[in-house]
């Protein structure tokens, strides 16, 4: 007679013990994400305020009156107009470049046979060990020799020609893509350049975006290559903008969270755009090696 009370409370502190469980889990995450989102709420709240004001203690998280001369400043007395265009240019022509080199040696090295195409395939990625700071200066003395130091063609070509990783990420997700779909394909005709074109790209949709995101993140916040290469302030890109910013004894750090906030927007939309695909290419991609 109490043997199924029993079972009910038994089945009920269970699932209590599950609840308890899951709130604190939430709870911690929550705690979590809000310290990671401080820093970004943070400069948010310093590019809305006025010159000085982010010296106040006790600190307002508030600004207290809100006002956009920072924004104005930046995009008044900055050529920051004309470092996004920049910006956007390059990052745009290594994105669909890599895309493409990438996705095509990806294909050769998944799906096509040929002699050495392991051995290759390792020497390729043996490169990812090689740290930039190594090749600097030889690659410095090969493009001031070709003529194209102060031009944005050293920041577009070695991404492009270069992506070992973009290479190793697609190449490991075109080997989940069934050889029967490639077999039925060539069975009816298709070409090789059609089966890359009209199968293998249409089904990595996931793996591309994944790809092109790290891709457009990497190439819109680098600092190191352009400061190197760029010489004019016309074909600056944003990063350098950003650290132009800072002064030898004065920091304006309204006007320098103004422009830091501007040079976030870009990343931050792509991600939101793209964020089901990134997800999805990063828990697909790598279950076959």
């Amino acid at each position: 007679m109490f043997e199924p009370k029993k079972k009910e409370v038994i089945l009920n502190i269970k699932q209590m013990r599950v609840i308890i469980k899951k709130l604190f889990t939430h709870i911690f995450l929550f705690i979590g994400g809000l310290i990671m989102l401080m820093p970004f709420i943070w400069m948010i709240s310093t590019s809305l305020k006025e010159p000085g004001a982010v010296f106040i203690y006790p600190p307002q998280w508030i600004p207290n009156p809100i006002t956009l001369g920072g924004y104005i400043k930046a995009w008044t007395f900055l050529p920051l107009s004309t470092a996004y265009l920049n910006s956007f240019k390059i990052t745009l022509s290594v994105v669909g470049g890599t895309l493409l080199t990438s996705s095509m040696a990806a294909f050769a090295f998944s799906k096509l046979e040929f002699y050495g195409r392991k051995l290759i395939f390792i020497f390729l990625l043996a490169t990812m060990m090689i740290p930039m700071q190594v090749t600097l200066i030889p690659m410095f003395i090969l493009f001031k020799n070709i003529g194209w130091i102060d031009t944005h063609w050293p920041l577009i070509v070695p991404h492009v020609l270069t992506n070992a990783f973009g290479v190793f990420l697609l190449r490991q997700f075109f080997m989940t893509i069934p050889d029967e779909l490639l077999d039925a394909a060539r069975l009816d005709g298709c070409s090789l350049w059609g089966i890359y074109w009209k199968i293998i790209l249409p089904l990595s949709v996931p793996a591309l975006a994944t790809l092109g995101i790290f891709t457009f993140m990497a190439v819109w916040n680098n600092f190191l290559t352009p400061l190197i290469y760029l010489d004019s302030m016309e074909k600056f890109t944003v990063p350098l903008i950003v650290s132009a910013c800072q002064g030898l004894y004065y920091n304006d750090w309204t006007l320098m969270m103004a422009v830091g906030c501007s040079a976030v927007i870009p990343v931050l939309i792509v991600y939101l755009f793209a964020q089901r695909y990134f997800i999805q290419g990063i828990t697909l991609t790598g279950l076959k090696g």
